[in-house]
C-alpha cells in the first residue's frame, strides 16, 4: 500500500484554514494525531485559540455579502467544480480518513469518499432550487409570496466518526443556500476536513466561504457557538455535548440544529429472511466498527427465530477479519483511540455480571485500538448495555413475543435516530415504519443513506436535518413579502383602528 504517511506535508502551514489558505494556531498548545492502528504520530499542530476563530469568522462574516449576492446559478456552478476536485483528489482523501480514522481503506474509497462527492453533486443542483411558495392573492387586495436567504455565518462542529462526511454535511448545504460557515472538527481528525476546504477554495469557492478551526471543544468550540456574528450553530455529537450546545447558542438566541446519539433498534418478526436479517445485523452493527450513531445495536428477534437468530449472528462475527486498514481483504479497522476501545471495554466487561458474552469481548494483542466483533445475550431492557450508546463494535440481543412488545422495546429509549423492521408482510412493515420513533426506518436493510433523503432524529437524538433539501430548512430563512394591489389610501381595515368607516 505504500507509504501510509505519505502527503501529510501538505499540512506544514498549520491545521486552521482560513479566508483560503492554512495557517498555524495560536493558542501555544499543541495536539497530535495518531494512526489509531499503529499509535503512530501522523500530525502533531497547535490548536486553535479563541483569536483564530474570531478571525475565521471575521473572514465568513466579510465573505458573505458576496457569496450570498452571487445567482443561485453561480454558486452551483461552483459547487459542480468542487465535486469535480473531491472526485479527483478520491484516492487521497480515502488514504487520509483511514490514516486517522482507522478505517479500513474498503470503507473509505467505497462509502466515505463516494458518498461526500456524491453529496457535494447534489447540492450543486440543489442551489438552484431555493424556491418559496409561489406567489398568490390569498388576502384578496395583495400578492403576497415567500422568499429563502441565507441565515448569515455559520458555526459547525463535527464529530471524529465520519470526519469527511460530516464536514461535507455541515458545509454543504450552508453554502448552496448563500451562507459562509466556520467548521470545527474534531481535533483528533482534522486531515480531510481541511483537505475538504482547500478543494473548494481550488475549486473557485471564494475565500472565507468555508474555514475551518481545528480546536478544543471548550475552547474553540464554545466560542464558535457564542460568537455574536455567527447567526446559526450546527452540531453532531453525543446528547451530553449537544445540551451544552444547546445551552450556550439558545442564550445568543441562534438558530440550533443537533444531530445527536443514537441506540437504533433492530427488529426481526417471526416471517423475516433470516438469512438476509442475520448479515444486515453483523454489517448493521459493525460498520465503522460501531462507532455510527445509527448502527445496529438493539436486535429485538421474536422468539421462533431468536435461538437461530443469535447462533447465526455469532458465527458470522467469527469470520470478520480484523487487521490492518491499508490491507484490502481487512474487514475490521480499530476504534478511534485507545481511550474510545477501554471505554467499549469497560460497558461489555460491567455487562458480564447480568448477561451472557456470546463471541467477543477481547481486545487482539496488538498495539493498535481493536475490539473483536461482540454478541451479548440475556441482558435485561433496563440494563446500561441495552439502554446506553456504546459506539463500538457491540451488539446485543433480545427476544419478544407479540408484534405489540417487540415495537414497544424498540421504542423503549431516550434515543430515535434511526431503526429497521424486518418481515415479508408489507402490512407488519407498515406498522413498523408508523409506530417506530425514529427519524429513519429502513424496511428488510440496515444503514444505507442517500443524498436526496434526510437524515435526523426524534427525541435526545436532536431535531434538524442533514442531507436533502429538507436540510434547508435548516439553513435559509423564510421572508414574506406582500404587495398592495388596490393603489388605496383609505383602507378599510384603517378604520378598525380610527376614524368612521
Amino acid at each position: 500500500m505504500g507509504n501510509p504517511f505519505q502527503g501529510l506535508d501538505r499540512f506544514a502551514a498549520g491545521a486552521q484554514y482560513i479566508d483560503g489558505r492554512l495557517r498555524p494556531g495560536t493558542s501555544g498548545r499543541r495536539h497530535t494525531v495518531v494512526d489509531p492502528a499503529t499509535g503512530e504520530e501522523v500530525l502533531d499542530y497547535v490548536l486553535a485559540s479563541t483569536a483564530d476563530v474570531d478571525a475565521a469568522v471575521a473572514a465568513a462574516r466579510d465573505a458573505l455579502p458576496g457569496w450570498a449576492g452571487a445567482t443561485p446559478g453561480e454558486r452551483s456552478d461552483a459547487m459542480h467544480r468542487f465535486a469535480a476536485r473531491l472526485a479527483e483528489r478520491a484516492e487521497d482523501l480515502a488514504h487520509a480518513e483511514s490514516l486517522q480514522c482507522g478505517k479500513p481503506i474498503r470503507l473509505t474509497r467505497e462509502f466515505d469518499v463516494p458518498g461526500t462527492v456524491d453529496n457535494t453533486a447534489f447540492f450543486a443542483g440543489a442551489a438552484r432550487h431555493l424556491q418559496g411558495q409561489s406567489a398568490g392573492e390569498y388576502s384578496g387586495d395583495h400578492t403576497s409570496y415567500v422568499r429563502r436567504e441565507p441565515i448569515g455565518v455559520i458555526g459547525s462542529i463535527a464529530p471524529w466518526n465520519y470526519p469527511l462526511q460530516m464536514a461535507a454535511w455541515k458545509v454543504l448545504p450552508a453554502i448552496a443556500a448563500g451562507n459562509t460557515i466556520v467548521l470545527k472538527p474534531a481535533e483528533l481528525t482534522p486531515l480531510t476536513s481541511l483537505m475538504f476546504a482547500q478543494a473548494a477554495t481550488d475549486a473557485g469557492v471564494p475565500d472565507g466561504v468555508v474555514n475551518i478551526v481545528t480546536g478544543a471543544g471548550r475552547d474553540a468550540g464554545e466560542h464558535l457557538v457564542g460568537h455574536p456574528d455567527v447567526a446559526m450553530t450546527s452540531f453532531t455529537g453525543s446528547t451530553a455535548v449537544g445540551r451544552r450546545v444547546a445551552e450556550i447558542a439558545t442564550s445568543t438566541v441562534k438558530r440550533l440544529h443537533l444531530e445527536l446519539g443514537g441506540k437504533a433498534p433492530f427488529v426481526v418478526f417471526d416471517d423475516a429472511d433470516l438469512e438476509a436479517a442475520v448479515h444486515g445485523a453483523v454489517a448493521g452493527a459493525l460498520i465503522n466498527t460501531g462507532q455510527d450513531c445509527t448502527a445496529a445495536t438493539r436486535a429485538y428477534v421474536q422468539r421462533p427465530l431468536y435461538d437461530a437468530f443469535v447462533e447465526q449472528v455469532a458465527d458470522l462475527m467469527a469470520t470478520v477479519r480484523i487487521g490492518d486498514p491499508f490491507h484490502e481483504d481487512t474487514d475490521l479497522g480499530p476504534l478511534i483511540s485507545h481511550a474510545q476501545r477501554d471505554r467499549v471495554a469497560a460497558f461489555v466487561d460491567r455487562a458480564r455480571a447480568y448477561a451472557t458474552v456470546v463471541t467477543g469481548g477481547v481486545a487482539p494483542h496488538n498495539d493498535g485500538a481493536y475490539y473483536r466483533p461482540t454478541l451479548i445475550t440475556d441482558a435485561a431492557q433496563d440494563s446500561e448495555i441495552v439502554q446506553a450508546e456504546i459506539f463500538g463494535p457491540v451488539l446485543v440481543v433480545l427476544p419478544f413475543d407479540s408484534d405489540e412488545e417487540g415495537l414497544a422495546l424498540a421504542n423503549d429509549t431516550p434515543y430515535g435516530l434511526a431503526a429497521s423492521a424486518w418481515t415479508r408482510d408489507v402490512y407488519r412493515a407498515g406498522r413498523a415504519t408508523r409506530e417506530i420513533k425514529a427519524g429513519c426506518v429502513w424496511v428488510n436493510d440496515h444503514i444505507p443513506i442517500i443524498s436526496e433523503m434526510p437524515h435526523g432524529g426524534y427525541k435526545a437524538s436532536g431535531f434538524g436535518k442533514d442531507m436533502s433539501t429538507y436540510s434547508f430548512e435548516e439553513y435559509t430563512q423564510v421572508k414574506h413579502v406582500m404587495y398592495d394591489n388596490t393603489a388605496v389610501a383609505r383602507k378599510d381595515w384603517h378604520r378598525t383602528i380610527f376614524g368612521d368607516r
